[in-house]
């Protein structure tokens, strides 16, 4: 146990950590290995590999997350935008590069070097425009909003290009929210609205994966054949064998024809084997991290820290959301990962990020501390009597 009287780097960070969510974001790391022990086997036996790789692999790639998770929890804020603002760089440099050179899967350019850039674009993204919004809030002089507004297209436009479609929709709906949040005018929503409607339509008309994975939503059946409605069904029908209780640890059947059972449908290979009421608890401990990490920022007195912590949490909130919907058939399929349990290196990373970032931002600072950090930056001026 850390003492109080203890003035190390460590003792401070201890005592000024938020440190239910810390331990929430353990319990889920803990519970995605041990899903991934469930899913993965029967995806190893299909490639002809030994049946723990992806456990293994699981396993190397947590170990640096966990690792940048906690480094970057240690930062001061003037640190994180920092940090957030050098890995946006690199991001969009990596984005774009993949989009020059990168090899094409499944019709798209997301993958460079080994890792998929737009990953790591999304905490960086969230930070920037939380600096920004808030900069504008407590300067005059400084455009924050306007700032934030030419960051959207900036960030989502080469995603388009790729296409990654799940990765733009997730940004443009955290970026949505934290303009509400920040008391943007109604139009200016309203405009955010239209644009996301027509990007919708547009995406309908001249992608046809996209056009397809609607159309199956809308009409089961008329989306483009069987091959593209197998996992969907495959992980509706996971649930519904698996029922309130489940068959059991490593008794379930269906995984061992669902094709992403180690990915993107480990939620459904949760309900087959562990249950519905299983499934439920997971879906509250993601709920208890958002909530808390809103609740944290909601309290906070700085305005950067506001909206980063609550931007971070809900870029946390909705991923999750998106996949486990997506496995209940609520929404078209969109290829996302449920945050620290399904497998990927390049999604641990930045979930590591998103989350390190998210705990320096909770983090109780003093006053004094707060102060120093907006010296940088003139007070509004009083409003007059």
């Amino acid at each position: 146990m850390v003492s109080r009287a203890e003035r190390s780097t460590v003792a401070a960070w201890w005592w000024t950590v938020d440190r239910w969510l810390l331990a929430a974001i353990g319990a889920v790391i803990v519970l995605g290995l041990v899903l991934i022990m469930a899913g993965s086997p029967p995806v190893a036996d299909r490639l002809r590999l030994p049946p723990f790789h992806f456990v293994n692999r699981q396993v190397v790639f947590l170990i640096p997350s966990i690792l940048l998770m906690l480094a970057l929890s240690f930062l001061s804020l003037r640190h994180v935008r920092r940090a957030a603002l050098f890995c946006y760089i690199v991001s969009m440099g990596l984005v774009f590069a993949a989009l020059l050179f990168g090899h094409e899967v499944k019709g798209a350019k997301r993958w460079i070097l080994g890792i998929q850039p737009s990953e790591f674009l999304k905490p960086a993204f969230v930070v920037l425009a939380a600096w920004a919004i808030s900069e504008g809030l407590k300067r005059r002089d400084v455009p924050g909003n306007w700032i934030a507004i030419l960051l959207f297209p900036a960030t989502v436009v080469p995603l388009i290009l790729q296409p990654d479609f799940g990765q733009t929709m997730l940004i443009s709906l955290v970026w949505g929210l934290m303009f509400f949040m920040a008391g943007l005018h109604w139009i200016w929503l309203a405009g955010l609205a239209g644009f996301a409607s027509s990007a919708v339509v547009l995406a309908y008309k001249f992608v046809p994966h996209v056009r397809a994975r609607i159309m199956h939503f809308l009409e089961p059946g008329q989306g483009g054949g069987v091959a593209d409605t197998f996992q969907v069904d495959t992980a509706l029908d996971s649930f519904i064998s698996g029922g309130w209780f489940g068959r059991g640890p490593g008794e379930g059947v269906l995984k061992r024809i669902l094709p992403d059972s180690h990915t993107d449908f480990i939620f459904a290979v949760t309900g087959e084997e562990f249950g519905l009421l299983f499934c439920m608890g997971i879906v509250g401990l993601f709920a208890f991290i958002v909530l808390r990490a809103l609740l944290k920022a909601s309290s906070n007195e700085d305005p950067f820290c506001r909206f980063a912590g609550a931007g971070l949490a809900l870029l946390f909130g909705i991923q999750a959301s998106i996949n486990m919907a997506v496995n209940l058939h609520l929404m078209p399929a969109k290829g996302m990962t449920l945050p620290f349990i399904s497998y990927g290196g390049s999604s641990l990373i930045s979930l590591g990020i998103t989350m390190g970032f998210l705990i320096a931002v909770t983090r109780k600072r003093p006053k004094s501390e707060l102060m120093f950090d907006r010296k940088a930056g003139a007070p509004m001026p009083a409003p007059a009597e």
